[in-house]
């Protein structure tokens, strides 16, 4: 869209309001370009009207055709557009052919558009002669030239959301008697029981029997889904109005039932996961417990540390597997698994008499739940490192993590500790924690960690992740 207002402004002499219009036309244009079964472009004059410009375009997604590698923003003379030439100077609905490539032919359907100071621009609808020529076709391109004269009323982006291959298209006259259905419309509503539709009315008992009493024979458009046994249907009503009176109406139907029962395969799936993170949480929180058991009973200062280490590591993965059980989404928020364990951290690894204070800032980081077992135990270990080595001798201390999306995932984490020895080499470093966070960053996320002296004093951490493609 901020494409056309550049290509208008540089091409034509379109006012501010002109153009405005124009684009707001533009959100039916895949409506259009799939009702009519056809490419549906925009042409403008350029200011000295000896050529035309290729504002915008879409392509059909209920028929194919084949592309002609002709761009938006390509000018192209007036003399090689003979039928847009025609239309320009009639004012009127033009049909004509052009050459598509390579010597085959395409029908040209071309509508002016005009308001009380002339010619805003030209609609083609562009399609192949053999459709162009089909059972039908002029009902299609007659309820597209419909939309196209009251524009205003019709501006509805999501009742006027593209279709796709699969969907059926009921077209009425201004009585609501059907003039036309396409195969795949006839093929849905025999399934539903009704027999023949071309001439019935379209609220006739027989045709409405799933429908709901107050969705019917309204002048503003509507949507329902429409459960008969096992089918579910959704159907969309859309009233084309001019003056308070009823022109046509175009009905979308769809069979949603094989994109339902995905739906429900995909809730049982996801219920069964929860139920298998929540397990594993249990299970985890279990052997925590049986840990901090042998930790009490432990005589060595050294076992004790050990063990209370590892009770750590293992509850930070447990409050990833809860907040996954809870939330049953594919993702995780950083900023709430870390706020978590640096809770966690503070009530079992930090003297009482120690004063904690913890700080996460910048973007909400969402990631794929497929990080959050590695992303936990980094964040655990980079609090652990900190309250173990670098707070030593201290009554208090202050973490921060920074999260940000910079080409990637950024972790920036900074305690006001005594800060890095000098000439810290992490990787000649024999500590279990950096050699847990090395492995996890660099090898199963495949991003970098680095470690320098923060301003101030104190250790900064930044941790680098590429984001998967998907």
């Amino acid at each position: 869209m901020d494409d056309f207002g550049t290509l208008a402004r540089a091409h034509t002499t379109l006012t501010a309001v002109q153009q405005e219009f124009l684009k707001r036309l533009l959100v039916l244009f895949p409506f259009l370009a799939d009702l009519a079964h056809a490419r549906v472009r925009l042409y403008l004059q350029t200011k000295d009207r000896k050529a035309f410009v290729i504002a915008a375009q879409e392509w059909p997604r209920t028929v194919y055709l084949p592309p002609d590698g002709t761009a938006e923003g390509r000018v192209i003379r007036a003399m090689e557009e003979p039928v847009l030439c025609h239309a320009v100077e009639s004012r009127h609905f033009i049909r004509g052919k052009r050459e598509w490539n390579y010597g085959s032919m395409i029908d040209m359907m071309v509508q002016p558009l005009v308001d009380g100071t002339g010619l805003l621009g030209l609609v083609c609808f562009e399609t192949t002669s053999e459709m162009a020529q089909s059972d039908g076709y002029e009902h299609l391109l007659s309820a597209a030239r419909l939309l196209l004269r009251n524009p205003r009323r019709h501006l509805n982006a999501e009742m006027f959301a593209p279709m796709s291959a699969s969907d059926g298209i009921v077209l009425t006259d201004q009585y609501n008697r059907i003039t036309f259905a396409t195969t795949a419309a006839l093929r849905i509503f025999r399934v539903l029981g009704v027999g023949s539709l071309v001439g019935a009315h379209l609220f006739d008992r027989q045709i409405t029997q799933h429908i709901r009493k107050e969705s019917q024979e309204t002048s503003r458009p509507w949507e329902r889904e429409i459960e008969a046994g096992a089918l579910i249907i959704r159907e969309r009503n859309l009233p084309l109005m001019e003056g308070g009176h009823l022109l046509s109406r175009i009905v979308i139907v769809s069979d949603l039932t094989e994109v339902r029962e995905k739906d429900k395969e995909i809730k049982v799936k996801s219920a069964v996961i929860q139920e298998i993170h929540h397990r594993v949480k249990n299970n985890l929180q279990m052997i925590a417990s049986l840990l901090r058991m042998q930790a009490r009973r432990s005589k060595s200062p050294d076992v004790k540390d050990a063990l209370q280490e590892s009770v750590n590591r293992i509850l930070s993965i447990s409050v990833v597997h809860e907040f996954l059980s809870e939330q049953g989404e594919k993702t995780i928020d950083v900023g709430e698994v870390a706020r978590h364990i640096f809770d966690l951290v503070a009530m079992s690894m930090v003297d009482r008499a120690f004063e904690l204070h913890s700080e996460c800032a910048g973007q909400q980081l969402i990631l794929p739940s497929s990080y959050a077992s590695s992303i936990g135990l980094v964040l655990n270990e980079l609090v652990l490192n900190a309250t173990e080595h670098g707070f030593a001798g201290r009554s208090s201390g202050y973490i921060r993590l920074t999260l940000a999306e910079e080409d990637g995932y950024l972790l920036e984490f900074e305690d006001d500790g005594i800060g890095l020895p000098e000439g810290f080499q992490p990787e000649k470093q024999r500590s279990l924690g950096i050699s847990i966070m090395r492995t996890l960053i660099e090898g199963d996320l495949g991003g970098t960690i680095r470690y320098a002296n923060r301003e101030g004093g104190g250790t900064r951490v930044t941790i680098r992740i590429p984001k998967k493609e998907s």
